[in-house]
Parts: C-alpha cells; sequence; structure tokens
C-alpha cells in the first residue's frame, strides 16, 4: 500500500469522533478493547480486520479516559459550575500569560493564570481533595508568578463564558479542549497566596526575559516591531493584541508569528546549513539536529502547535539520518497518530486541522500544480509556437520546470546570482498557492475571512521571516563575546520585520485583498475537500466508473445546493447586548434592505459588533441607523464605519444633548450623500418609523429613541429600543394599531420599559427584553421579570440565554438563541381592531 498508516490514522480519528459523539463507560471500553486484542492474537483469520476495530477502539478509549468524569474528587463533581466563592490550592501548570485591550482609550491588562487543583474550599467549608484545571483571571500584571509555584487563590469561579452571539470567542468551547472546565475571577493580586516556590523561574521565562532585553540592544525605543520580532522569534503572544494583529490576518501572514511547521522548517534550514557547512556527517547532523530543535522548543515555553511540527520534523529526520526511502504522507500521517494518542483533543483545535490539512494539501497539490503549469505552456506553445522563443517566457518556464528526460548539460543554465532566487520564488509561490488552497474552508470556518492576497503576500513575508529569524539568531548568540555585531544584528532584524509590518499593511489594502464570509457547513467543508482529494489523488480522472463518479458530483451538488437555498431565502435578524447597548442586526434576504441599528460603544465594536457581522459575512453595511442620543448605543458607530463602510448612516432629525452623539454626526456630514434623516411614517426598506415626530422635543434622549415596525412575511416585529416612558405614551396616542407578534425592547435609563398599557396595545406572542450583564445597571431588574411573566407569554432575556435570532422564512417565524432555547409560529396575525381616533 502507498500509504500504510492512512487506514489506521482515519480508524483512529473515527474513534476519537465518536467518543465526542457516544459517551459510553470508560470500563466498557476497555473490557471491549482487550477483548478484541485478544481476539485477534488468538484467531489469525481475522487478525487483519480487528486490528482495523482495535485502532477505533483505541481512539474512542483514549478519547473517553482522557475526558471521563473518573476521580472522585474531579473537580466536575465538586463544583456546580454556578458563580460561587471559592478557594482553590494548587500549582501553577505554566507561566501566566498576560493580555491586554483597550477600554476606550485606555489600555487594560488582565493575567491568565491554569493551575492544577490539588484542594478546594467552597466558602464557609472545609477544604477538600480536588483534581482538575481552573483558569484563573486576574485584572492588572502579576508580575512574581511562573510555572512550577503552589498558590491558592481566592475569587468567584464558575462555567467560563460561552459566546454571547454567533461569531465572537467561544471562550467556554477553546479551555475545554485542553480540559479545563472551569474560571475562576481573581479581583486583585490580594486574592493570590504563594505557599511554595523554587528557587529559580522555569528555563523558557529566563530565556524569553532575557532573549527580549538583547533583542533590544542598540534600539532607540521598544516599538511595535520590536515587539512583533519578540512575537515571532520567542513566541511572546502580548504584542499580538488586537490592532497589531489585523493586518497580518487581512493578509493572510499572521501564521508567521505561530511556532509552527513554518517557524521550525527555518530553524531547523538554519541549524542544518551550518552543520553541513561544517562537514558534519550525515547521521551525526540529524541526530545533533534533534536535540537542538526540541531545545528551542522547550525555550518558547511548549507551545502546542511547536511540538505539533517538531514531531513531524522529528520523524522526518530521523528517516534522513538513518538513510530510510522517505513518505512525506506517512511521516505526516505519523506525526499525527502520535499527538492524537498523547491529546486526543487537540483532533478539534483549529491549529491541528490547520497544521495537518494545509501540510496535506501541499504535499497533494504541488506535483499536479506543476504538470497543469507544464500543459498550459505546451499547449501556448502548440496554439501560438512564438510563446516557446520568448526569450524571458521560455528559459523561466525551462529553468523552473525543466524536463526531466533532458541531460544536464543541454539544460537551461543561468547565473547563480539569478537561478537560485527564481527557483526559489517559484517555490514559494506554488507552495503558498497550494497553502491557501487548503486552508480555505477551514480559515474561513475559524475566521470567517477569505484571503485571495494570500500567496503574493506570503512571497514577501516568508523570506523575510527567515531573515529576522537568521538575524535574532545571530544576535543572540554573539551578544556575549561581540557585542557591537548583535546591534548591528538588532537593527536588522528591527529593519526586516518593519518590512513585514509595512508590506502586510500595504497587501491587506489591495481591493479584494480580503473579505467576510459566513462559517460554511460541514457538508460544505466535506465536499470541497472531497473533490480536492479526488482530483489531486487522480481518482477523478481514471476512467473506471466514471459515469458513477460524474453522477455522485452531480447529485453532491444538488444536495448542496438544496441546502444553501433556505438561507437565501430567509431574513434574520439578530438582537443581541453589547456593553449596555441594544443592537439589532436584520439580514434581508438580498443585500439592499440590510440594516445595522445601533452599534455599540468602542470596546463594544471590538468584541463584540464586529465579531458578529464578521460571521454574518458582513463587509459594508448597506443601512445604519443611530436610534438616539447614548453614548452606550452609537458611540462606536465611527470605528464600525472604519471596518465595515457604511453606504448610507440614518438618525433621527431630533436633536440629542449628547456632544459627543451631535460630534458623531459632524463626521459623517463630511461624505456627501451619507448622513440621512428619519421622523415618524418615513419608510427605511421594510421597516416603518413610527417614532419620534419631527417636532419632539424631549429631556431624556430615550424618549426620542427611534421605534421601527417592519412586517415581513406576515409576522409584525416591533423596535423600541430603550424607548422611556415619555416617548411611550406619545406612541400610544399616535399609532393606531401597534400590534406586534414580536416585541423587542431595551431598558431606559429610568423608568421601566414596555408599561403595562403599552404591552395591552402590542398584545406580543414574544418579547425580547436586550439586558445585558455590565454594567448592572443594564440588568433587568426583578419587578420587570414578574411582572412579564405575569403575561404569560415567553420573554427571553439577553442577559440569561445571548443573543437571540429570528428567522423569517416563507410565513413561518423562528427564535433561536445561544443558550439552545427555540421557539417557533405558523399562525396568522389576528385582524387588526377599528382605527382609533386621536
Amino acid at each position: 500500500m502507498k500509504w500504510p498508516l492512512l487506514r489506521a490514522a482515519l480508524l483512529y480519528v473515527a474513534g476519537v469522533l465518536l467518543g465526542s459523539a457516544v459517551h459510553a463507560s470508560v470500563y466498557l471500553l476497555l473490557a471491549l478493547s482487550f477483548a478484541v486484542v485478544g481476539t485477534a492474537l488468538a484467531w489469525a483469520r481475522l487478525r487483519p480486520s480487528l486490528l482495523l476495530g482495535v485502532m477505533l477502539l483505541a481512539g474512542w478509549t483514549n478519547y473517553t479516559l482522557q475526558t471521563a468524569v473518573i476521580s472522585p474528587h474531579d473537580l466536575r463533581r465538586i463544583l456546580s459550575g454556578d458563580p460561587q466563592l471559592a478557594t482553590i490550592r494548587g500549582v501553577i501548570a505554566e507561566t501566566p500569560s498576560l493580555r491586554v485591550f483597550e477600554l476606550g482609550e485606555t489600555p487594560v491588562w488582565r493575567t491568565l493564570a491554569r493551575i492544577e487543583v490539588s484542594a478546594v474550599r467552597l466558602d464557609k467549608q472545609q477544604w477538600q481533595p480536588g483534581s482538575g484545571r481552573i483558569a484563573v483571571a486576574t485584572p492588572g500584571t502579576l508580575t512574581n508568578l511562573f510555572g512550577g509555584q503552589e498558590v491558592e487563590v481566592f475569587g468567584v469561579v464558575a462555567y467560563p463564558k460561552g459566546p454571547i452571539a454567533e461569531g465572537t470567542f467561544d471562550y467556554r468551547a477553546f479551555l475545554a479542549e485542553q480540559r479545563v472546565y472551569y474560571r475562576l475571577k481573581a479581583d486583585s493580586e490580594q486574592d493570590w497566596t504563594i505557599i511554595r516556590s523554587p528557587r529559580v523561574a522555569p528555563l523558557a521565562d529566563r530565556f524569553r526575559t532575557w532573549a527580549r532585553g538583547v533583542l533590544a540592544r542598540g534600539l532607540p525605543a521598544e516599538d511595535e516591531s520590536l515587539r512583533l520580532e519578540w512575537a515571532l522569534t520567542l513566541g511572546w503572544k502580548t504584542a499580538l493584541d488586537e490592532e497589531s494583529s489585523e493586518p497580518f490576518i487581512r493578509a493572510a501572514t499572521y501564521h508567521i508569528f505561530a511556532v509552527d511547521g513554518l517557524r521550525m522548517a527555518i530553524v531547523f534550514g538554519i541549524l542544518f546549513g551550518l552543520l553541513r557547512a561544517c562537514n558534519v556527517p550525515r547521521a551525526i547532523c540529524g541526530l545533533g539536529l534533534l536535540p537542538l530543535i526540541w531545545f528551542y522548543v522547550a525555550l518558547t515555553g511548549w507551545p502546542a502547535s511547536a511540538i505539533r511540527a517538531t514531531v513531524m520534523l522529528s520523524i522526518i529526520i530521523i528517516g534522513w539520518a538513518l538513510k530510510r526511502p522517505s513518505n512525506l504522507i506517512n511521516s505526516l500521517l505519523a506525526a499525527a497518530l502520535i499527538i492524537l494518542v498523547w491529546e486526543p483533543q487537540q483532533l478539534f483545535q483549529a491549529g491541528f486541522q490547520l497544521s495537518f490539512l494545509v501540510v496535506l494539501c501541499m504535499i497533494l497539490l504541488l506535483p499536479p500544480l506543476i504538470g497543469f503549469l507544464r500543459r498550459l505552456h505546451e499547449l501556448a506553445s502548440a496554439a501560438h509556437p512564438g510563446i516557446a522563443r520568448v526569450p524571458l517566457l521560455g528559459l523561466l518556464y525551462n529553468l523552473l520546470f525543466p524536463d526531466p528526460l533532458l541531460p544536464v548539460s543541454r539544460r537551461v543554465h543561468w547565473p547563480g546570482f539569478l537561478r537560485v532566487p527564481l527557483i526559489y520564488c517559484g517555490d514559494l509561490f506554488l507552495a503558498s498557492f497550494a497553502a491557501w488552497i487548503g486552508s480555505i474552508p477551514l480559515v474561513a470556518y475559524y475566521f470567517n475571512i477569505v484571503t485571495p492576497v494570500s500567496t503574493p503576500a506570503n512571497i514577501v513575508a516568508v523570506p523575510l521571516c527567515a531573515l529576522v529569524l537568521v538575524s535574532n539568531l545571530g544576535s543572540l548568540l554573539l551578544i556575549s563575546w561581540f557585542p557591537a555585531a548583535a546591534e548591528l544584528f538588532n537593527h536588522a532584524g528591527w529593519f526586516l520585520m518593519e518590512c513585514i509590518r509595512l508590506t502586510s499593511v500595504w497587501f491587506a489594502d489591495w481591493p479584494k485583498a480580503w473579505f467576510y464570509v459566513p462559517a460554511p457547513s460541514l457538508l460544505t467543508t466535506s465536499l470541497y475537500y472531497g473533490v480536492l482529494f479526488a482530483w489531486v489523488t487522480g481518482w477523478l480522472s481514471k476512467p473506471a466508473f466514471r459515469p458513477v463518479k460524474i453522477g455522485a458530483l452531480c447529485l453532491a451538488a444538488a444536495v448542496w445546493g438544496a441546502t444553501l437555498l433556505p438561507d437565501l431565502l430567509t431574513t434574520r435578524i439578530t438582537i443581541f447586548p453589547a456593553n449596555g447597548g441594544l443592537i439589532v442586526y436584520a439580514d434581508a434576504r438580498g443585500t439592499r434592505n440590510d440594516l445595522l441599528i445601533d452599534a455599540g460603544n468602542t470596546n463594544a465594536v471590538q468584541f463584540v459588533t464586529k465579531p458578529v457581522l464578521r460571521a454574518h459575512g458582513v463587509n459594508a453595511l448597506q443601512n445604519l441607523a443611530l436610534s438616539h442620543g447614548d453614548i452606550k448605543h452609537v458611540g462606536g458607530a465611527r470605528v464600525l464605519s472604519e471596518i465595515f463602510p457604511a453606504r448610507r448612516v440614518w438618525a433621527s432629525n431630533l436633536r440629542f444633548r449628547s456632544t459627543a452623539y451631535r460630534r458623531l454626526l459632524q463626521d459623517f456630514e463630511t461624505a456627501p450623500g451619507l448622513l440621512g434623516r428619519l421622523s415618524r411614517t418615513d419608510h427605511l426598506g421594510p421597516w416603518q418609523v413610527l417614532h419620534p415626530e419631527q417636532t419632539d422635543r424631549y429631556p431624556r434622549a430615550d424618549d426620542g429613541a427611534l421605534v421601527l415596525r417592519g412586517d415581513i412575511n406576515g409576522t409584525r416585529l416591533l423596535l423600541l429600543s430603550d424607548l422611556g416612558r415619555a416617548g411611550q405614551e406619545a406612541l400610544l396616542e399616535r399609532t393606531a394599531d401597534l400590534r406586534a407578534d414580536i416585541l423587542v425592547t431595551g431598558l431606559p435609563s429610568t423608568g421601566e420599559p414596555i408599561r403595562d398599557r403599552l404591552l395591552d396595545a402590542i398584545q406580543p406572542r414574544v418579547i425580547i427584553v436586550g439586558d445585558s450583564e455590565f454594567p448592572a445597571s443594564e440588568r433587568a431588574r426583578p419587578p420587570l421579570r414578574e411582572r412579564l411573566a405575569k403575561r404569560h407569554i415567553p420573554v427571553i432575556y439577553t442577559r440569561d440565554t445571548g443573543a437571540a435570532t429570528i428567522e423569517l422564512r416563507g410565513r413561518g417565524c423562528k427564535i433561536r438563541t445561544m443558550s439552545g432555547m427555540a421557539l417557533r409560529s405558523r399562525q396568522p396575525l389576528p385582524e387588526p381592531p377599528p382605527a382609533r381616533r386621536d
């Protein structure tokens, strides 16, 4: 068999997937596994088939062993998941990391740590043994903590927060993939007590602290490029904040900051070149490189991506040193099996999937791509013989893709200073293109972005990345005995890093260089990779069963189209809270009537509004409506319009006292035709403005909030925003028929939302209250909950359920929330009452 490990790897992966879907008793699985192994040893005729079953059971059993609740002291037996005061004792698993984010214009630091728990004390109870990991978050920078210390931490322990809306970060799932199921929030450094501490910090910490100082030596100041150098060379993730990372994500060059296969290949190439230049024998060179590259992984803190890459690299190096025939796909499968045996949960991590699928696609795609270019050149030469005689084109092609049957003496020989760079650039172009093709569905799923600029951007970034590593390694090696040369390397590394940063920004600014897309479905991703692998392996081109293959492709395309059609005919309205502001995004059929109501403040834009719009595949806002002059609702509108350019911005005709709101409207007015005004009886697509009137004057901004009513496919929706008491009274007096199936409301700063008289007029079937956890003033109070509960109709509080999404298709309506709640309705509206005289 060409790839003998393929079947074993697929069966083991299938077992891991089965374990994640079917929760069986670990003791039953162990007994079944031993029984199958014993039967295979005793029954030679069925041994090949039984060994396949052993691989399936091995994946299932291993996953269950590592995730099941076995120990009586498991934290999942002790902690309920609801917020409760607790003190935990344990050992810091790895040195805490620092994260920074912007709160308005102020940087806010937070320390994140993971503790291997040995004991737990719940509030006012005795200590009891505990087993498991807990993630601890503490405001500020705690610089006296490092891995290996035994500590006690007091705080509030609970389940990690799930995503507030589709597209926002799922912290709970992220931690669960690493077997961390609880999060403890400590208020300050005073809640930490160090019980026992090693004499010195871990080697990786000491090295990174020393290396940061070395790489900064001779440079005038610590700036963004220097911090990016630290991230690239040392794996220092603190430098990669939202603002710094964005250009690299859009240019698809962000991967250079991960200690992954590319970084390890560059480090290996540098060390290999040095050893071979010194005429070190092959076996000694290979065996000597293994401890060196693993030592580099240890210095970077043992990140999972580096371990994955180094395992595969070690397999290849051992085979090369022992002069064994190499098979890259078998080496890749062996590395995947070793990693999944060690930690099967990595199968569900984005880094693992991207690492192995991209490398696999590069291995499989490069030969067909080279063959395709060769056939294309032959066809072009046959159709237009003059093409073959074009000096530059013909010579370049023959240099990059020489005829393997042509003697070396008859091949094209260019000068070395041109030949090597041209061959390198050609190989890099094809490798980058193959990597991009292999990563499109996964990048779209995890990051909601497609980057056509990836190939040209990486042709520049990858060699510059290698040069930065060479400069930084040179500086670290020379600092002790040749400081002047080390400083020279530091300046070279800074300049090269600045080139990477500026070129990534430049590539990201190309037209259509990147665009956001909704996450593809599992069916879409499976069909993409299935067709891709069938093509690159030659299965599609084989004449055997060709009619069956064509029929299968047509059927798959029909099924895929049938699954997409309902989405194209559905209007989705998403309601989500953002730091006290209620935001509504209406994604109508097509794009013309898409509408975003409010943006949230600047902090909410970065962490909530932007991810939500990106998950919807929004690249430009058709309509942005500003409900009223409350900074919690509209403070980040300018920042949002820079990320998602707004074609029209709509605001109320009322004047609000907020200086920030007025300045915001003045900024929008500078662009001709951008800002429009709305008042009662105006229409915005399917939405009608019910409030306010142009002549209204209110002392409170909430009373002048825009009220919109929409009738979509027979379902009426009423959006009240934070309408206050005076605004509610005006709405009642001016509108004869306020009835709606679904009522969406925020919380006014003073007074009660949706007073009883207004509720009697609306007669909603479902109420969605846009409240949020923080600030505390934006939480729905108990009197409101009790009053609405007496109505005996479903009430959704976004603080409890996360975002609520209304799906309108045909005459049906479905409401689902992030917590899993789902409501469906197909009942028509009752006849409206007679019009009331004002």
